[in-house]
């Protein structure tokens, strides 16, 4: 099946920076319609006002915070009152901590957990029976080479992206016999605001990619005749990761807490 851009709308969360824009800029560009999703309004503004310029597109820039408990069906009512309908969706709101668990805020971790998890699930949920539907587009959701092993110092982080590789996956599966496609997209260490947010570089594992190598492959990967249910962004993030799961357990937890101590 060949990708088609033109005519369909794209939801993309955490659309303000990095992945997010990357991924808002390069469907733009093939001639999707975008909708913005994050909560700093004027990045989305300026976001949006670029890329109606740049590629005739329309793009429509929704501040919003996604921690909400009732974050999907609050998208659904104000997508709904536009008369805007989604053929693809990408789910890339998230973020990182570091440092050990025990030590870490508690309503920070709560906070991570319902945006990484929670909110990506409804989300998924509200939008997915539309996209199979429709089946022009596809659902990206964005997991992480932390999905691939246990992450001391970062152990909450890697868990919630265990689960959306897993999750993301597993609806490939689901929807195989569907036109729609479905991809967990794990980037290794990547040049955005990530590592900000954490507050430390030192998580980086490897060497940094730029947000355009990781939604270019990744889009690749969507346009290909047959698209995988996930894929690993780096020749030698593809390596580890598939080094990882031929280590026993707890040579992979140990090899893993060595590097992000």
């Amino acid at each position: 099946m060949t990708m088609t851009y033109r005519g369909t709308t794209a939801l993309i969360t955490g659309a303000s920076a990095g992945l997010g824009a990357e991924f808002a800029r390069q469907l733009a560009s093939r001639g999707a319609d975008v909708v913005l999703v994050a909560r700093r309004e004027d990045r989305l503004a300026e976001l949006a006002a670029d890329l109606e310029a740049s590629f005739g597109i329309t793009a429509t820039a929704l501040p919003f915070d996604l921690t909400r408990g009732d974050a999907a069906a609050a998208l659904r009512r104000e997508l709904d009152a536009r008369g805007i309908r989604v053929q693809t969706l990408v789910g890339n709101a998230g973020f990182g901590m570091k440092g050990a668990f025990v030590e870490a805020d508690a309503a920070r971790i709560d906070e991570m957990v319902q945006l990484n998890i929670a909110t990506l699930v409804s989300i998924t949920r509200e939008f997915l029976p539309d996209l199979v539907a429709d089946g022009r587009g596809a659902l990206v959701n964005i997991a992480s080479t932390a999905a691939y092993q246990p992450c001391p110092s970062m152990a909450a982080y890697g868990a919630t992206k265990a689960f959306v590789l897993s999750f993301t996956e597993a609806l490939a599966y689901e929807t195989k016999d569907s036109p729609l496609r479905v991809l967990a997209v794990s980037p290794g260490a990547t040049r955005t605001e990530f590592f900000d947010v954490v507050g430390t570089d030192e998580a980086a594992v490897g060497r940094l990619q730029k947000p355009a190598q990781v939604v270019g492959r990744a889009l690749r990967e969507l346009e290909g005749r047959r698209a995988p249910a996930s894929f690993v962004s780096g020749g030698v993030n593809a390596m580890n990761a598939r080094l990882v799961r031929l280590l026993p357990r707890r040579i992979a937890l140990t090899v893993s807490g060595r590097v992000l101590a």
